[in-house]
């Protein structure tokens, strides 16, 4: 069995600081309970991989919510679906799926439906698919949000403990909305390692992607491409 080891005395670092296999001899359990260090089982039941709002109105040309970089990292998101269901790992999609008259969305956008057009990403349209490339299958799991964040007023948290998870990855769009509310989220909800896949997650601008990334990565998010993720044991 290998165990990975982090030090939960300090909350910004949450990378792994190393691994012990317990086919070798390890020091004794006092020493690593004088540093108070935290053991988590790398394993892929424990992990949940988070595909937020990748769906045709956000991330098409003729989006009626566009999001400009969206369709550059369709395929690093299909990839990344395809190592997360090799490894065993749960494959979770949060969606948006409004009421055609918007009367489930934020005050700020509801002014875009009414009873003549239907707004972005309502519940059996075309822009609320999931993009060409991304399908949901036998196992997976779908959650319905109506905000930014994909456990705000969701039962996402809740599924997930009872899940076992206790680590996430997170792919999709925005950065500066969806991807960071998400993330906050599940940081101050305690999940023991959170991931946001850097060239897998978009923005409507390179410069706005970073500077969320930037915020992210300061509250001890790992941040990896999706090369470098791919590569690693999580």
């Amino acid at each position: 069995m290998i165990l990975a080891v982090t030090d939960r005395t300090n909350p910004r670092e949450r990378n792994h600081l190393g691994v012990l296999n317990f086919g070798k001899a390890i020091k004794t359990i006092e020493e690593l309970c004088s540093v108070q260090w935290h053991l988590l089982i790398i394993n892929g039941r424990n992990t949940a991989l988070l595909i937020i709002d990748m769906q045709k109105d956000f991330i098409l040309p003729d989006g009626l919510t566009r999001v400009d970089g969206g369709q550059a990292i369709v395929p690093n998101v299909v990839k990344a679906v395809e190592v997360a269901r090799q490894r065993g790992i749960l494959v979770i999609w949060v969606v948006r799926e409004h009421d055609p008259l918007g009367r489930d969305v934020e005050l700020f956008r509801r002014h875009r439906y009414s009873d003549r057009k239907a707004g972005p990403v309502c519940k059996g349209t075309v822009g609320a698919e999931l993009v060409d490339g991304l399908l949901i299958k036998e196992g997976d799991y779908k959650v319905v949000k109506m905000r930014f964040s994909a456990f705000f007023a969701t039962h996402l948290h809740s599924f997930l403990q009872t899940s076992g998870i206790n680590s996430l990855v997170v792919v999709g769009v925005q950065t500066p909305n969806c991807i960071r509310q998400s993330v906050f989220d599940a940081v101050a909800l305690d999940y023991q390692s959170v991931t946001v896949i850097v060239d897998a997650t978009a923005a409507a601008t390179p410069d706005i992607h970073a500077a969320n990334i930037f915020d992210i990565k300061n509250i001890g998010v790992a941040t990896p491409t999706l090369q470098e993720w791919c590569e690693s044991n999580e």
